[in-house]
């Protein structure tokens, strides 16, 4: 196992700026791990080889000329592949779009582009990012490196996995109720959803336009704050942070709305999350028990949002394609046709009630705290159509925060018994979403799970050549 390749952004970019290490050297150990191992994890639906080599090429000659873009210039990135990479197929993880090359790229690949970062793949998801599990039947289900036979959650689950097992250093994955966050939590990795319009959408497939975030995949918290700070658009509106990271937590007051993120929890995850809570109060957070007026009628609001906007694109492909689509895809559209139109008003109307009566619970806390997962990962092959819609909400209590639009954040917080990681969830107020980063951040450096993941028994126990 080439240990370079598990480190982070900000030790390659460290290296890659003193030239003590090349971007073509670092371009090619990736893709040389992606041909070990991908066969295996089926990460990616598409690897840019030539096209990575010559992006890396070109990021050498700028460095040895002194042109330094900033942390990303000469690091190998993936991206989930619906998001548009000009020149380069993107299929929305669909047969639908299995030869579609765009003329543009989507503004977030563009951003990552200027910045230097080497784009050195499209990862697998979730057909046209439409579920919790990966398994995609057009490309083949992503395996969750930790145990194979268990998916990696999605539907950003390439990215997740590719960030996991040294392919990427980070990744682009989209999030509508749980898609960054989940299969990074799942996979041992972050996982960050900025707040609603701070990453642009543009140039991605949408699932639901009013829930859809753009956003980082990461090894760290940090390397998520050098991907976010490319990112980024509407800088004016994000609250001013401390950009030195916390010592520690005391003076935070961090909510936990225990009814809602302990239901349905198994005892295995409950353990780590508990532990995970105690840390924070170790580092002088205190833990102020909340209640979140209307969740159960928001989530259920989210349900009919997110269904009925989907098919505001995939209507008409519907009519011309349904045959290409996926069982459980075919199976939720069905659901989106028998909504009718004051059913997605009053569900517009039940999420503005919710926003307006959370932000007042949160007038005295700094944050909301509790797990991203609360299930284990569960078997490739052993979902049925019928819980497609289900499964982003039972896993995982990562749908409150696409409703709100609020800033969250997943960071490893440890393992079941059967060596599987587990996510601890902040999420935060609209636009602070660097001080969500710097909890993240001292919590991980005080468990130091970057160095744990690694040691632990299960990590990456993948065929060998």
């Amino acid at each position: 196992m080439n240990e370079l390749l598990f480190t982070d952004i900000h030790t390659v970019s460290g290296l890659l700026k003193k030239k003590k290490l090349s971007p073509v050297e670092l371009t090619k150990m990736t893709l040389d791990q992606i041909q070990e191992h991908d066969p295996t994890l089926t990460a990616f639906i598409t690897v840019m080889e030539a096209e990575s080599l010559a992006q890396s090429k070109q990021a050498e000659q700028e460095l040895l000329e002194g042109k330094y873009k900033g942390r990303l210039h000469g690091v190998p990135i993936a991206v989930k592949d619906i998001l548009q990479t000009k020149g380069i197929r993107t299929t929305g993880g669909s047969k639908i779009f299995e030869n579609w090359i765009p003329d543009r790229d989507a503004v977030s690949v563009q951003k990552l582009k200027e910045a230097g970062a080497i784009i050195i793949g499209k990862a697998n998801l979730h057909e046209f990012a439409m579920g919790a599990t990966t398994e995609n039947p057009h490309y083949g289900s992503t395996r969750n490196p930790w145990d194979l036979k268990k998916i990696p959650g999605g539907s950003s689950g390439g990215s997740a996995v590719a960030t996991a097992a040294g392919m990427a250093f980070g990744a682009i994955g989209t999030d509508t109720a749980g898609s960054i966050r989940l299969p990074a939590a799942m996979c041992g990795t972050v996982g960050f959803k900025p707040t609603y319009d701070l990453v642009s959408q543009k140039g991605s497939f949408p699932f639901s336009w009013s829930l859809d975030h753009v956003g980082p995949m990461t090894r760290t918290v940090n390397d998520a704050v050098i991907m976010l700070e490319t990112m980024k658009e509407n800088v004016e509106k994000m609250e001013e942070a401390n950009v030195i990271p916390f010592e520690n937590l005391k003076g935070m007051k961090l909510g936990f709305p225990e009814a809602y993120m302990i239901s349905r929890i198994e005892p295995g995850v409950k353990k780590v999350i508990e532990k995970a809570l105690e840390r924070l109060q170790d580092l002088g957070a205190e833990i102020i028990p909340i209640e979140l007026p209307l969740i159960e009628q928001a989530l259920e609001a989210l349900k009919t949002i997110a269904q009925s906007e989907v098919l505001s694109f995939h209507g008409p492909l519907l009519n011309k394609y349904r045959h290409l689509y996926g069982e459980d895809l075919k199976y939720r559209f069905q659901f989106g046709h028998d909504i009718p139109a004051i059913a997605y008003i009053n569900a517009q109307r039940i999420r503005k009630q919710f926003i307006k009566k959370t932000l007042r619970q949160l007038e005295n806390v700094d944050a909301l705290v509790g797990p991203t997962n609360v299930q284990e990962p569960f078997e490739i092959g052993t979902m049925v159509p019928e819980q497609a819609i289900s499964n982003m909400f039972t896993l995982g209590k990562t749908p409150l925060a696409n409703i709100l639009g609020f800033p969250a954040l997943s960071v490893p917080c440890g393992f079941t018994q059967a060596g599987i990681p587990v996510g601890l969830q902040v999420i935060g107020k609209p636009y602070s979403d660097r001080k969500v980063l710097q909890i993240g951040e001292c919590y991980e450096k005080a468990e130091n799970w970057v160095k744990a993941l690694r040691n632990n028994k299960n990590y990456l126990k993948l065929p060998q050549g």
